[in-house]
């Protein structure tokens, strides 16, 4: 009887489906019992070792993966004795399951680069020929350097980050927020209708806020919002209540709703702001 030929790679349109799927580079694939924890019997799968991640295939020209398990977090990876004729069989322990793997062509070739990118080393208890330890050292070169790209790409997208999302953290408060009552708002609004039309205040209960704001639709009206505070949200009190993530939201909820009619109110902000602002309200 022939010795099995061992599995040829997925032809270059079926890697090139993969690649849609991930970007991770492909070190190491073949056939893979898999016994996953919760499941009774071990299932057939064609597997790829890309970056730290298992992929499952039903077989080897399947182009989309039904599962996949991520092992960057690998505890240790235990051998156990199989009564099978030349089958490797190891348990990958992982924080959250243990997932048990057999081979009977290429285990210790698995076991080899699963231990390599986990590790990011080279095992020394593993019995490879020559040509296969030099490839678990290519593979570990190229796992450092993929690691430390994706490192300064998330440094990189950190500093990309729109400035507005600081705003919480530079400006507490939107600048049309003034701590006043609801009747200094409203004379706030009436005596200085080129500054804007809209205030934002605490409320009564000194929890929650309050919009004031100045409407000149047939006549000057001046009306009031409450804003509850929800949790980290922030709740405007209307026919249909609208629930959003901040108070710079709040305010810009209410511009976008009147199409810019209303405008924050918003004063000097140089050093005589003190004085200034004693005079809106004289």
């Amino acid at each position: 009887m022939m010795a099995k030929k061992p599995p040829k790679p997925a032809p270059r349109r079926i890697f090139q489906e993969r690649l849609k799927i991930t970007a991770l580079p492909l070190y190491f694939e073949g056939f893979l019992l898999v016994k996953r924890s919760g499941y009774q019997e071990y299932e057939h799968y064609w597997t790829e070792l890309r970056g730290t991640t298992l992929f499952f295939y039903t077989d080897k020209k399947s182009t989309i993966y039904i599962d996949k398990l991520d092992i960057i977090d690998l505890t240790c990876l235990a051998e156990q004795n199989s009564t099978e004729k030349n089958c490797a069989k190891f348990t990958l322990v992982l924080p959250k399951e243990e997932v048990q793997l057999k081979n009977t062509e290429s285990g210790e070739e698995w076991r080899g680069f699963i231990l390599t990118v986990t590790e990011l080393s080279v095992p020394q208890n593993v019995s490879l020929l020559p040509g296969q330890v030099i490839k678990l050292h290519e593979v570990l070169e190229r796992e450092k350097k993929r690691r430390i790209e994706t490192e300064q790409s998330t440094s990189v997208e950190k500093e990309k980050e729109p400035t507005e999302d600081y705003v919480d953290v530079l400006n507490p408060m939107p600048a049309c927020f003034y701590t006043v009552s609801r009747k200094e708002a409203t004379e706030m609004l009436q005596k200085n209708p080129s500054l804007g039309n809209m205030i934002l205040r605490p409320g009564s209960d000194s929890t929650n806020y309050s919009i004031t704001i100045r409407q000149e639709i047939d006549m000057p009206r001046i009306k009031h919002y409450k804003v509850m505070s929800v949790g980290q949200n922030y709740t405007i009190e209307l026919e249909k209540p609208v629930t959003l993530p901040n108070l710079f939201s709040v305010i810009d909820y209410f511009v976008k709703e009147t199409r810019g009619n209303l405008r924050p109110f918003i004063c000097s902000t140089d050093e005589n702001t003190g004085m200034f602002f004693t005079s809106l309200l004289c």
